[in-house]
């Protein structure tokens, strides 16, 4: 199973859903479904713009976990 920490990066950078769509150009429902970990797929292009905008690695932001 993938987990994905955006809810937590947006904690603590005291961000809201519509603050990472207007800093990363990503669409608002794709943000939702990552924070929501329902998303089931992610485009390179998404993870790279996230990791930018929280400076950190693709590890900071998601992590494969036992199901």
């Amino acid at each position: 199973m993938i987990r994905c920490h955006l809810a937590r990066l947006m904690g603590e950078k005291k961000l809201k859903v519509v603050d990472v769509a207007r800093e990363t150009g990503l669409n608002r429902s794709t943000i939702t479904l990552l924070y929501k970990e329902t998303a089931q797929r992610i485009d390179l292009d998404t993870i790279d713009k996230l990791c930018d905008l929280f400076e950190c690695e693709v590890s900071d932001l998601l992590e494969k976990t036992e199901p």
